[in-house]
């Protein structure tokens, strides 16, 4: 079943007196339930679509269509996790998963079982009353993840969740994550560089162009989970998958020596 619909989608910016053609020409269908990763090199549009489909930015043409309605603001069907956390520092880990409860105006028996059971399952029970400066990086990923999923937006939008963190730590969330996935029955949009993180969890990969972004490549993974990184067709596909990345680059390197990027 469609979920999200992106029609002839556009993004242009004015920096420096000069008009940035960030997003053309963007079509894409993701099914429900799905788990699709953007891919590409710096600067060729992931995050602008991902915010595009968050209601973040306004588009300079075409439509973001999810559930039938147009999107023309951020709204509690589409939740975002940010590299950066976007925690607040100044409650605890509990007040944090609660604090998108509380304004929606839930009774506080419901926030408290809900966040309650969150934080089990997460374990991140006996971390409720920490505020985020006593976590890790990894902790903080996994409170910024309970507190989308504390709303219950059927859509999870993703921005370089894992990049910051230690290989170890990254892998630990990225099955956390496709637990996440299986048990909430959640449609993720996850946008990355890395290659094997993207062959390690997604459905589909979605490569794109550098600037102007477009679709470029579009990849089904259809390997079985769990996923061995170590495995022949994991590493074909990651092989294939990074010479059309690598096109990419090479292009955006060519532009900046032209003085064009």
């Amino acid at each position: 079943m469609e979920k999200i619909r992106i029609i002839n989608l556009q993004k242009t910016f004015q920096s420096a007196g000069q008009e940035i053609h960030a997003l053309q020409d963007i079509n894409l269908t993701i099914a429900e339930v799905e788990f699709v990763c953007l891919l590409g090199p710096s600067g060729c549009g992931k995050s602008t679509l991902l915010n595009a489909i968050a209601g973040f930015i306004e588009t300079s043409a075409g439509e973001v269509v999810v559930d039938g309605r147009i999107v023309d603001a951020p709204g509690p069907d589409r939740g975002v996790v940010f590299q950066e956390y976007a925690l607040f520092p100044w409650m605890t880990v509990g007040r944090n998963v609660a604090f998108g409860l509380e304004i929606k105006g839930l009774s506080r028996r419901d926030i408290d079982e809900r966040v309650n059971a969150l934080l089990h399952k997460l374990n991140l029970w006996e971390f409720r009353e920490r505020f985020p400066k006593d976590l890790s990086g990894g902790m903080k990923q996994r409170v910024a993840i309970a507190r989308v999923l504390a709303i219950d937006s059927p859509i999870m939008l993703m921005d370089e969740p894992f990049g910051a963190l230690d290989a170890l730590t990254r892998r630990s969330l990225q099955k956390e994550l496709l637990r996440i996935r299986r048990e909430f029955c959640k449609t993720i949009i996850f946008v990355t560089h890395s290659i094997e993180e993207a062959v390690y969890l997604a459905d589909r990969i979605v490569v794109m162009t550098y600037r102007p972004g477009t679709i470029k490549f579009e990849q089904q993974v259809a390997l079985p989970h769990p996923r061995d990184p170590a495995g022949a067709e994991f590493n074909e596909l990651k092989r294939k998958l990074g010479g059309l990345v690598m096109e990419e680059h090479e292009r955006h390197a060519k532009d900046e020596m032209r003085g064009e990027g």
